[in-house]
Parts: structure tokens; sequence; C-alpha cells
């Protein structure tokens, strides 16, 4: 008598789950345009969640090719992870064109867009199985090899060898048997070994420590090179190398440039650099 009206109140639930329509209606196109590989493009966009007035994104603009890297940063709560969420297609933007590779987000098919970007988000997740499995979560077929080199990009090469098992070794679910750096760089080295055209990291570097997030930035420079980099991150020591750095308040680019730039140009980059860095760090 207690239980059956909390099983009829949660299949209730469950079924309005399950008969939800999906509101992001997929696209017919498989590929982008022709020699516009790894290129991303916002057009004047907008963003809002649904049933909201408040705009979070306004009148995003920027361009990044293949091979470059752009870095987002800005405060907590700037709307950064926003503007990436909207290239996978997580949301849809309410105004303005989200472009990979030439063509609008909203064209792809589900598969063919997910084929295209390697995402890293935020919080890493692994799934039970093996270390391999996790790697090769978009290609079962994946050799060691491939796995390896996905994994020594992602700096995690080492410390898998030194498993019991080395690659077989079992991950426990949400992978809980390893620390928060090793999670954090085995989901990179999943998203590496897709060989995407796109890889778009949500502060995934923030549970490395610097010397290894400094080795990864690098290793990705030099086995990813085709590959167009987008990194959202909290450290200036993280972006300082990257083409293009966006630096994004309350929903709006204040900022747009090298390093070197907007140190001069950009006050709320300027503050953010030398509250975590010094003046030789900073190289001004």
């Amino acid at each position: 008598f207690i239980m059956l009206p909390r099983t009829a109140v949660s299949a209730r639930r469950i079924n309005e789950v399950v008969n939800t329509s999906v509101s992001l209606a997929e696209g017919s196109r498989h590929r982008g345009e022709e020699g516009k590989k790894g290129e991303v493009e916002f057009k004047n966009v907008s963003f809002r969640y649904p049933g909201s007035d408040k705009y979070v994104l306004k009148d995003i603009s920027f361009k990044v090719k293949s091979g470059e890297t752009l870095a987002i940063i800005g405060a907590t709560g700037s709307g950064k992870s926003t503007v990436i969420n909207l290239i996978p297609r997580l949301y849809d933007a309410a105004e303005g064109e989200v472009l990979v590779n030439g063509a609008d987000v909203k064209q792809y098919g589900k598969t063919a867009l997910n084929n295209i970007i390697g995402f890293v988000p935020q919080k890493a997740y692994l799934f039970s199985g093996s270390v391999k499995d996790n790697v090769g979560y978009g290609d079962a077929d994946i050799s060691d090899s491939d796995a390896f080199r996905a994994l020594d990009t992602a700096q995690a090469g080492d410390f898998v060898r030194k498993l019991e098992n080395g690659i077989e070794a079992k991950v426990a679910q949400t992978g809980s048997n390893f620390s928060g750096g090793q999670k954090q760089r085995l989901s990179i080295a999943r998203a590496i070994a897709k060989r995407p055209d796109i890889l778009v990291f949500d502060d995934s570097f923030s549970a490395l420590d610097y010397k290894t997030d400094k080795a990864l930035r690098a290793a990705l420079k030099k086995e990813c090179a085709d590959a167009t980099n987008i990194i959202v991150a909290q450290r200036i020591s993280t972006v300082m190398d990257a083409d293009i750095i966006l630096v994004i308040d309350n929903g709006r680019i204040v900022g747009k440039g090298t390093h070197t730039e907007l140190m001069n140009s950009c006050e709320i980059y300027k503050e953010i650099a030398m509250s975590q860095l010094s003046q030789e760090e900073l190289a001004v």
C-alpha cells in the first residue's frame, strides 16, 4: 500500500520522459563543404534557454580554421561553456548561425556531427570495462598501437603501462578506481582516438597539474596538428599560446586576439592574467 502509489507516480514520470518528442530535429548532411575541414564559425549567435527572455549569449561572432587553437576565458558564469555546447549541438542557437566545416550544425545528422567533433566535457566520465574499451569508445576496432598513441598524447600512457594488466586493466563504473587527473587524461585520450576534425575541451585541463597541462598541449600541437582545438580554461597559462583568445563577460565577447594583444587592449583579460602570474611569467 505504501509502495504502490510511489510506483505509479514514478511510472508516470518515466512515461513522460519516454514520450517526449525530440526538440532538436536531425538534418541529413553527412559531411561539410569541400576545403573547410576543421573550420568552426559563429555568425552573430545569440542564445537563451527555452521559456526565458534573458539572453545567456548575445551576438557572438568568431572564426577558427583547421590546425588553429582557439581559447575561451572569462569569469564563472560568463557563458564560456554555453558557447562550446552549441558546436556539437547540445543546444540550438536562438539567433545566428553555428557553422562546422562550412555547414550549419542543424543540417547534419547527429552521428555525422559527432564523428567530426571530439568533445571532452568538464566532468570526466569513464565507463565500466577496460582502459582500451574507454579509449576506443568511438572506435570499437581500435588497435593497441592507436590506443597508446592517443594515451601518450593525453599524457596517460605512462601510468597505463604501469597498471597490472596495462591497457586491458579494469575500469570501475564512473572510473572510481582512478584519480581525478587520471580520469581526465583518459577522457581526453578517448576524444583524441577518434581523430576528429575538431577537438573541444570544456575546462578539461583543470584537474591536471601545470607540468602535465603544458606537456599535453605541446603533444596536441604535434600529434593533432591538423585538428582544430577549442579550449575553455580558467588558467592563463593554458590559453597564452593560443592563436586566438576570446574573453567572454556576461555572454558577450569583450576581447579577441593573441595574449600580447589582449594584455594591451582588454582590461578584464589583464586583470585575470595579473591575478594568476607574475609580469615575468606573462612576458609583459
